[in-house]
């Protein structure tokens, strides 16, 4: 009774609370009993039962009820598990792909690490022009040859590639040695394990664990910026293994320089290794995913037929994030699937009408002309007026060639915009950055930049 309420629970809480969330917090507990009206959970610490009294119990007790425990309150004990060991199998509903540990510990020892996705390998990762140079330095790191370049930095926008090479990273160092310590988590979870070690007084375990690892993978380091404590432990762990000759590979959402809040004496360690943008995705890049993606989901969902301009149309239209190109796919064929249609293009519109929406949402010149202005430090009564300085000037015609590219706008209505300028000078600004995008690699790199936060 208890482990099949409990495994409802669970599937309705990881849908609530998160895929993240529910690894971290609500999968180490156990559902142990009732009584009166009170659902006793066993956690493995203290501070996992805290955290989730204080964040979780509310999401915990309403999908105890909906699945008809009849409780009123949570009554959370510490009760630690011999490392290794899971909870029964019916308490564990098992995720869409398998996933293993994102470990490797020889000795029966269980490290920290999140777990890694099956489908996240180099197999599944489809190369083209805006990811080939990350793919290249991933599978060098994987090979787990002499570290050449320490640490690899990987950095883009959200469903860009980071975590899927970060995986895909972790699997292939698995397969070609297995007795190697791997390990993979997110920057949030290395702070959460340190919070856990320093309320625990188990500060020396905790430095000695991270420290005796081959191999250290911290997805979105941009977490830690502005936590002190954390970034001064992850200072020292990071200095600790590059001393050890030991590889490390940094995932985060912009490169080093760009992280707020991040110590500097972290951001010169990062940019002392190699650092790789993964670009936003090309039309022939998305193409291809898609049709890699046709075959999974035939292999799913039976052999749907799919109109040739359905791919080409998706390529065209969701341009920001590839999870949600993939997602778009899935939706279709799930459906064509549950009806026996083919997916045509109609369908395709019908059926994806809020992501195609979502999708067609129009930068403003304003937001454009703002965040030129806070890049550049530079006013935006200055960008927008007449002074022609130099360092006023450059920043304005990006901004005009960011409003030409990134909105329907005409180069009149832009021009109004700047000030009431003709659109020749705009149509001039534009052609400018175009020369000068081929010449200036900082110039290139502030503009991808730029597009990436404004499309986020």
């Amino acid at each position: 009774m208890t482990n099949g309420v409990w495994g409802d629970v669970r599937k309705k809480l990881r849908d609530v609370v998160g895929e993240s969330n529910f690894i971290t917090w609500i999968a180490p507990l156990e559902l142990t009993g009732f009584r009166g009206g009170v659902a006793q959970l066993a956690a493995p610490t203290n501070f996992i039962a805290n955290w989730v009294n204080r964040n979780f119990a509310d999401q915990i007790l309403r999908a105890l009820n909906a699945a008809g425990a009849e409780v009123h309150r949570l009554d959370l004990a510490v009760q630690v598990r011999v490392p290794g060991t899971r909870p029964e199998a019916e308490d564990s509903p098992a995720p869409a792909a398998p996933r293993a540990a994102a470990v490797a510990a020889p000795q029966g020892e269980e490290l920290p690490g999140a777990p890694l996705d099956a489908r996240y390998t180099f197999d599944n990762f489809v190369v083209g022009k805006p990811n080939a140079l990350a793919h290249a330095a991933a599978r060098r790191v994987a090979e787990g040859a002499a570290v050449t370049f320490n640490p690899l930095f990987l950095y883009g926008g959200v469903g860009l590639g980071k975590t899927h090479l970060m995986h895909a990273i972790a699997w292939e160092l698995q397969a070609r040695n297995p007795e190697a310590r791997v390990l993979y988590l997110s920057a949030e979870q290395f702070m959460y394990r340190f919070v856990q070690a320093l309320r625990e007084k188990q500060i020396m375990d905790f430095k000695s664990l991270f420290r005796s690892v081959d191999i250290l993978m911290v997805d979105d380091v941009q977490f830690i910026a502005g936590k002190d404590s954390t970034q001064e432990e992850f200072f020292h762990t990071f200095n600790a293994l590059i001393d050890q000759n030991k590889q490390i590979v940094i995932s985060a959402d912009r490169a080093p320089g760009e992280i707020k809040d991040l110590e500097e004496r972290i951001k010169s360690r990062l940019q002392s290794g190699l650092v790789v943008d993964l670009h936003p995705t090309d039309y022939e890049l998305r193409l291809g995913i898609l049709q890699q993606k046709v075959d999974q989901n035939r292999a799913n969902y039976g052999n749907v037929s799919i109109a040739p301009d359905v791919l080409e149309f998706l390529a065209h239209r969701i341009t920001t994030n590839v999870r949600v190109l993939e997602g778009a796919l899935t939706r279709l064929f799930a459906l064509a699937s549950l009806l026996g249609r083919e997916i045509t293009l109609d369908m395709t519109q019908d059926t994806l009408a809020d992501i195609l929406r979502s999708s067609e949402r129009k930068v403003t010149v304003e937001e454009i002309q703002r965040k030129v202005a806070e890049h550049y430090n530079v006013r935006l009564s200055d960008l927008i007026g007449p002074k022609r300085l130099r360092t006023i000037a450059r920043p304005r015609q990006v901004a005009m060639y960011l409003a030409k590219h990134m909105t329907t706008r005409s180069l009149p209505e832009i021009g109004r915009r700047f000030g009431g300028r003709d659109h020749t000078t705009i149509l001039h600004g534009v052609r400018k950055v175009e020369e000068l995008r081929a010449q200036d690699s900082q110039l290139s790199e502030d503009l991808d930049l730029l597009r990436r936060l404004l499309e986020s």
